[in-house]
């Protein structure tokens, strides 16, 4: 069985949003030592900027008229879509960026959608359990100041439930910035404890994961 993995931050040390999709991935792994992790790290090589743009303007061309440039556009979406529909669960960690969602993320995103299986209306993740990691630096709960700012969590749900079809569960983290912003050091305390609510989600999350993944291999046989 397969996990898939996909991070979206663009920090490899100190990234919270790394940091909790680990404990899920430890978790997940105590119940299946023997699955597949498959890795993809946005982060260390994001999509290229012009890659959907190409695989788009691709799928209105003849094939025999297509590009080089377009051809290796598409191949990527191929091969980007093949690890996901390969997996058995999957795994979403990102932070949130400027209010919304990560230019890379949303890349990988749209690059996929050209691919046929994961076009609108074909639920390539049915039945499937996945899980968003997401990290946010300040508070946006309702009575915050930044209440309704968060324009990530919500689009990246609607994509991988609504869209794409998956069993959605949601870890999320912030205040994520406390420790290094003089401004939110009075919120130190409570963003510890948010922190390790995270990590408790995580590591339930990730046995939640692993036991979807043994009933569905069990229905199957």
């Amino acid at each position: 069985m397969t996990l898939f993995r996909l991070d979206s931050s663009i920090r490899t040390d100190g990234s919270v949003s790394r940091e909790v999709a680990d404990t899920l991935e430890r978790a997940y792994l105590d119940q299946h030592p023997d699955d597949v992790v498959v890795r993809r790290d946005l982060g260390v090589d994001p999509v290229p900027a012009d890659a959907w743009p190409l695989a788009v303007s691709a799928g209105a061309t003849p094939t025999d008229q297509r590009t080089a440039q377009q051809h290796a556009a598409l191949d990527l979406a191929g091969r980007l879509a093949d690890e996901v529909v390969g997996a058995d669960a999957v795994v979403v960690a990102t932070p949130l960026y400027n209010f919304g969602v990560s230019q890379h993320l949303k890349a990988w995103v749209d690059l996929l959608i050209t691919d046929p299986r994961f076009a609108p209306g074909t639920s390539p993740l049915a039945g499937r359990p996945v899980t968003l990691v997401i990290a946010r630096g300040g508070g946006y709960g309702e009575g915050t100041p930044r209440a309704g700012w968060d324009h990530a969590t919500g689009w990246i749900v609607r994509i991988l439930s609504d869209v794409w079809g998956g069993d959605v569960t949601l870890v999320e983290t912030e205040l994520t910035l406390a420790d290094t912003v003089p401004a939110m050091a009075e919120l130190r305390p409570l963003a510890g404890r948010v922190r390790a609510q995270a990590h408790e989600t995580a590591e339930g999350a990730g046995r939640d994961m692993a036991r979807s993944v043994l009933e569905a291999l069990s229905r199957v046989a």
